[in-house]
């Protein structure tokens, strides 16, 4: 059962399109970050650093992938918000306190909703142009 799960999740991967690859992402730290809540909850310190170092894998992906010279101002502004949930996230690792997590938790929800719609404006935009030519 395993392995057909594994490979549906890799399939599904290579198949992706790059915005579907980047929420995929998203969704990944997202998940990963609520587990890192429930591991300081429930003092499972190993689940917690498992699970925050996950984050961090993620978010440290999606900082390198920004382009500034085509992002300009949101590929700096991007930037910026992950190094914030990079710090958070090791403050919540080294103190053991969730609350930094929340925060990072925050700004990945805020970050994944923003990405969605607007790969749902941009594939109506060009349903639309298509439909037009």
């Amino acid at each position: 059962m395993s392995y057909g799960l594994g490979a549906y999740k890799k399939t599904s991967i290579h198949t992706a399109s790059k915005e579907q690859i980047l929420l995929m992402l998203y969704q990944a730290a997202i998940r990963n970050c609520k587990k890192a809540i429930d591991a300081i909850e429930s003092n499972q310190i190993a689940k917690k650093g498992e699970y925050i170092g996950k984050v961090q894998d993620i978010v440290i992906e999606l900082n390198n992938s920004l382009d500034f010279e085509v992002g300009g101002e949101v590929a700096t502004e991007l930037s910026s918000l992950y190094d914030f949930v990079l710090f958070a996230s090791t403050q919540a690792n080294i103190k053991m306190e969730k609350e930094p997590l929340e925060g990072c938790l925050n700004v990945l929800k805020t970050l994944y909703d923003g990405w969605a719609e607007a790969i749902k404006s941009q594939r109506k935009e060009e349903v639309n142009n298509s439909a037009k030519a």
